[in-house]
């Protein structure tokens, strides 16, 4: 009788399975997105909304994050999330957008009508 054993990489696979979500959009670097997190202050949990334009898609299965760039107030805004995250709620693409790089740095340096991406 011949028994099947798992290999390392065969398990920690089948336990992400489990951890992935399917309910989120594709996202890609360009797009103008919000992403709406949960944030816990105390006894009290809340929504938080997060607009700007993804700089960078990274990653895959539980290891998938992504740069959101904003300009509040003059200053550029950064955050990274993690894609699989349960403190994700959901995220809201409003416009694709048409770069050439899957990795527009080079958005930090512009602001104005010069930080605008051409829509898809």
């Amino acid at each position: 009788m011949k028994t099947s054993k798992l290999t390392n990489n065969e398990l920690i696979k089948n336990i992400q399975k489990g951890q992935l979500r399917t309910d989120l959009p594709e996202i890609h670097s360009g797009d103008n997105i919000s992403v709406y997190i949960k944030i816990s202050e105390g006894a009290k949990t809340r929504l938080q909304r997060f607009d700007g334009t993804v700089l960078r898609v990274r990653g895959k299965d539980l290891s998938k994050t992504f740069i959101i760039r904003k300009e509040s107030s003059g200053i550029g805004v950064e955050e990274t999330f993690h894609y699989h995250s349960p403190l994700i709620v959901k995220i809201e693409i409003k416009k694709h957008g048409k770069v050439r790089r899957s990795y527009i740095s080079y958005m930090r340096k512009r602001s104005g009508k010069l930080a605008k991406i051409k829509s898809a």
